[in-house]
């Protein structure tokens, strides 16, 4: 298993792989090929970014047994999924921040993401772990009165997609099998979230496999899985952890609009 990160070090942005508490420095492009440089660098003296830009950041809802059966939905036919901006993406310790002028709740929805690697065209779901690079943490963050402002249309972009609303990071691991992993959301010194991936309707395979029948999916690509229940409102001045362990651990402040 490979955990890949970014990080700002002497003024540089650099790739390299962590274990422990060292990274080894790389060269070329996440998709590109990366070359070990050599050089290593301590964990404590480098300042995590989100691991990459993603091309494209696509969410799921409404992908988890219990959370159907807890809010009475029916189990889709296929993923239901809708787009985020990716100017919305920060990194661990970034604050995530209340949109200016939202006086309403913003909840936070710990999520395990997808990351592609290669292009994938209607694939089979026996074919979907070639083209995956790896798995990382998301907060998928929602403005949620924003969301069902215009009742004849539901404003999932707009309430999902504000600057600071899609942390993910630390890491993207590589090598890993997602299905026994829980994910987690811890809310100051409380587990607010704590749900297995097994109970997905649509595992990572056939969510990537179902979703390159209706589009190309890229190199650079983020899949976000979506959540199960517990999903609660941040209150400004908190912290915000999303846990995947064997993947990482992923936290950001939650602050009103900066002036």
């Amino acid at each position: 298993m490979t955990s890949w990160v970014r990080f700002n070090w002497n003024g540089t942005t650099s790739l390299g792989t962590l274990n422990g508490d060292e990274i080894a420095i790389c060269s070329n492009d996440l998709f590109d090929t990366p070359v070990l440089t050599g050089a290593t660098v301590a964990l404590s003296d480098v300042q995590l970014l989100a691991p990459y830009t993603p091309n494209s950041i696509l969410a799921l809802w409404n992908n988890f047994h219990e959370r159907a059966e807890a809010e009475g939905q029916t189990i889709p036919d296929t993923p239901l999924y809708f787009m985020k901006p990716v100017s919305s993406v920060i990194g661990p310790n970034d604050t995530i921040y209340r949109p200016r002028g939202h006086t309403g709740r913003v909840i936070f929805e710990a999520e395990l993401g997808i990351v592609i690697g290669k292009t994938c065209h209607d694939i089979s779901p026996a074919e979907a772990n070639d083209h995956i690079f790896g798995y990382t943490c998301v907060n998928d963050v929602t403005a949620i009165e924003v969301l069902f402002v215009d009742k004849a249309f539901q404003q999932w972009t707009r309430s999902k997609g504000y600057d600071t609303f899609t942390p993910i990071g630390p890491c993207i691991n590589t090598e890993i099998d997602p299905a026994p992993l829980n994910v987690l959301a811890i809310q100051g010194a409380e587990t607010r979230q704590n749900y297995p991936v097994s109970d997905m309707i649509y595992s990572p395979q056939q969510i990537v496999s179902m979703i390159s029948e209706y589009q190309t999916l890229m190199p650079g690509d983020l899949i976000s899985c979506g959540t199960s229940v517990g999903a609660r409102t941040m209150k400004p001045g908190s912290e915000i952890e999303v846990s995947i362990p064997g993947i990482g651990s992923l936290t950001n402040p939650f602050d009103d609009i900066k002036d």
